[in-house]
This record gives structure tokens, C-alpha cells and sequence, in this order.
């Protein structure tokens, strides 16, 4: 990190504008149903609040597109902030103006309060400079701490750093970092990337940004019937990326001529339809009946994906194997998953992008058992295309700064 961090600073009696990353599920009861981003952002509050800073809490909250949507806010996070952290955390009814800015006048060191979602307000996602400079008037220093929309140049991530003087990384955006750019950039080999996901058309970037940097890269999900149609092999009715099968065959002729070892699977369990009782078959990869879908890698393929990660020592995985929401396409999402546990018990640094993927490995109770798993899926994605986030990008450097 050549970012100032909230390590580097004293924030007594200090008004701290912090982006967090609330956007978390709720249910039709306004509870949250997943806690996880919310709880990362528990060590950078802690620093701040036992310095004797004041934190001024902001996020967004799905996709109101400027409206007031009473289910989209933030409320609940502020009440379970609160459980968290052992003491009252005050909601503000809005992100500016009287409502916070009374608010936060009252505020005295250690105190905390939440604004409601920033997305109520158009002008985040458009990065408006004059909402960016009412958000930034409302501290004395800010900080991010929402990886999750480090990608996004918007109001909260990018625009309010033209208006204060000092901007700084958390906790929680110096561990995503460190983890992504040490398996980009120095990796413990043999390293191994797993790709999944629905479409080829969101991993190409990403193929092409590490097919000389990974040892071996494995192909899963339902972006593989592209390529297999591309082999001209029979996909059935599976999901198919017509435009992109020329693509698909490019990719395959330059991954030839890098680094990487490029395997596919050699199986894949299909159903007619998707539902938790419909009949399946496992058949090879070029066999698949008309009528029937690829919903799921088979058990030969993780036999196969398991030999090729058995001396992984990094592992990086976006993206999952099948239609795991569904019970019978799940098998090769969550073996994954059981895999990755079992290398990293061995020593291995295994990586999960966000997303999808963090949601099986949640689901499959192996949290705790993994190196790391983002929580920002679209940030991680782009980082492992070799994009700069706008959010990391607009914060303070060392070098530029006397820290205090």
C-alpha cells in the first residue's frame, strides 16, 4: 500500500467522514440477513472510536436511483451497528443537509452515527461535485472502507476526496488490497485461478490479465458452453454467448502461447430444467443432449480441478461451477469450496473474489477456513483485470503527506 492508512493516523477529536460497504440483504421483515460487511467494518470504527474520533458513517444501499425507498434504509444497519459495537450509533433521516448536520454537531469524541443511504440522492452515482462537497463538509478527514465500491467513482468514493484534505484507507480496504496485489504480483506458485460465473463476457479481461501471471487456469460455470461450442462440440440448450464464440476461440489460441495451463472440464451434470427436482445426468463435456442444459460441472471434472489445485500454494477463485442456488447443480461450487479449505489448512493462500462465490463459501460454512474472501465482487473483478479503482486511486499517498 502506498496509500495512508488509518494506521498512520491520530483521530482524536476528529470528525471522520468514513465510507463503509452496508449494502447488505435484508428480508421482507427489514432484517439483515448477512452481517459479513457489515462486521468488516468493525476494526476501522473500533480505531477511530477508541482514538476519540467521531465517526460519521456513509453507504449505499442497493439501487433506489435517487428516490426515497423506505426498504432500502440503512436503519436497520445503524441498530445492528449498535449491537456490534456495544454502544449507540445515532441514524441520520438523510446523508446531508439540516437532518445531518444537526446531527453531527452535536457529536463528542467516541460518538457514532450512520447517514441514510447515500443512492437516495441522484447525485451520488453521477459524482456531482456539489454533493460531493456537502458529504466532505460534514468531516474533518475521510476515510474508505468500502472496497466493495472502490470501482465506482461516485460522490462517496472519488468525488468527496477533491474536497478534504486527507483521505485515507481502512482496515478492511488495506487487507483487500494487500491480498489481491500479493497474488498478482508475488505469488506463492504453483498459483491457480478458477473462473466461473454465467458469461464469458465478464472474465475475458480477467483471462487476459492473468494468463501469464497463474500457473494453471481452471474454466467452470456456464461461460464454458462458449468455449465448448467454440471446440464445436454439442451444448444442447445450454447457455451460449453467440457473439462471443469467435472470441471464446481467440482466447483459447493466445492461452496457448502464455504461461498458463488452460483446463476445462471433462464432464457436467444436465437437466432438462432448472428446479431442485428435476432429472439429471452427468455426461462428457462433448456429449450433451439436445434439449438438456449444463447446469453444474461433474464428478470427474472436480477429480480433475482437484489434481490440478493439489500443489496450489495461491489460489484465486471468482466465479461459481454451476447454478448453485439450486440444490442439484451445487456439488461443484461447493467442492470448490471444500477444496480451497483443504489447501489452505496445508498452507496454501487461497483468495475468493466476492460475489457469487463468497456467498457459497458462506453458505457452505467455510467462512473462517479460507486466506480471504472480499467483500466487494465487482472491485475484485476489475482489480484482477488490471484495472485502477477510482476509489483507491483518489486516496492520499505516502508520499505526499506528513502523517500524524
Amino acid at each position: 500500500m502506498n496509500k495512508v492508512t488509518v494506521a498512520d493516523i491520530n483521530f482524536r477529536n476528529r470528525k471522520v467522514l468514513l465510507r463503509v460497504d452496508f449494502n447488505v440483504p435484508l428480508n421482507d421483515k427489514q432484517q439483515i440477513t448477512d452481517d459479513r460487511r457489515i462486521r468488516a467494518a468493525l476494526p476501522t470504527i473500533r480505531k477511530i472510536l477508541n482514538d476519540g474520533g467521531m465517526v460519521i458513517a456513509c453507504s449505499h444501499l442497493g439501487r433506489p436511483k435517487g428516490k426515497f425507498v423506505p426498504e432500502m434504509s440503512l436503519r436497520p444497519a445503524a441498530e445492528l451497528l449498535s449491537d456490534l459495537l456495544g454502544r449507540e450509533v445515532r441514524f441520520a433521516e438523510d446523508c446531508i443537509g439540516p437532518e445531518a448536520s444537526n446531527l453531527i454537531d452535536k457529536l463528542s469524541a467516541g460518538d457514532c452515527v450512520l447517514l441514510e443511504n447515500l443512492r437516495f440522492h441522484a447525485e451520488e452515482t453521477a459524482n456531482d461535485p456539489e454533493f460531493a462537497r456537502k458529504l466532505a463538509s460534514l468531516g474533518d478527514i475521510y476515510v474508505n472502507d468500502a472496497f466493495g465500491s472502490a470501482h465506482r467513482a461516485h460522490a462517496s468514493t472519488e468525488g468527496v476526496t477533491r474536497h478534504i484534505s486527507q483521505a485515507v484507507a481502512g482496515y478492511l480496504m488495506e487487507k483487500e488490497l494487500e491480498y489481491l496485489d500479493r497474488a498478482l504480483a508475488d505469488p506463492k506458485r504453483p498459483f491457480v485461478a478458477i473462473l466461473g460465473g454465467a458469461k464469458i463476457t465478464g472474465k475475458i479481461d480477467v483471462i487476459r490479465n492473468l494468463m501469464d501471471k497463474v500457473d494453471k487456469l481452471l474454466i467452470g460455470g456456464g461461460m464454458v458452453f462458449t468455449f465448448a461450442r467454440a471446440m464445436g462440440c454439442p451444448i444442447g440448450d445450454s447457455l451460449l454467448e453467440e457473439d462471443k464464440v469467435d472470441l471464446a476461440r481467440e482466447l483459447m489460441a493466445t492461452v496457448k502461447s502464455s504461461r498458463a495451463q488452460l483446463i476445462f472440464p471433462s464432464d457436467v451434470v444436465v437437466a432438462a430444467e432448472i428446479t431442485d427436482t428435476a432429472e439429471v445426468q452427468v455426461v462428457a463435456i462433448d456429449k450433451i443432449p439436445d434439449g438438456m442444459k449444463g447446469l453444474d460441472i461433474g464428478p470427474a471434472t472436480i477429480k480433475l480441478f482437484s489434481e490440478a489445485l493439489a500443489d496450489a500454494g495461491t489460489v484465486v477463485w471468482n466465479g461459481p461451477m454451476g447454478v448453485f442456488e439450486t440444490k442439484q447443480f451445487a456439488e461443484g461450487t461447493f467442492a470448490m469450496a471444500r477444496l480451497l479449505a483443504q489447501l489452505t489448512e496445508q498452507g496454501a493462500v487461497t483468495i475468493v473474489g466476492g460475489g457469487d462465490s463468497a456467498a457459497a463459501v458462506t453458505q457452505a460454512g467455510l467462512d473462517d477456513k479460507l486466506s480471504h474472501i472480499s467483500t466487494g465482487g465487482g472491485a475484485s473483478l476489475e482489480f484482477l483485470e488490471g484495472k485502477r479503482l477510482p476509489g483507491v486511486e483518489a486516496l492520499t499517498d505516502q508520499s505526499t503527506v506528513k502523517v500524524v
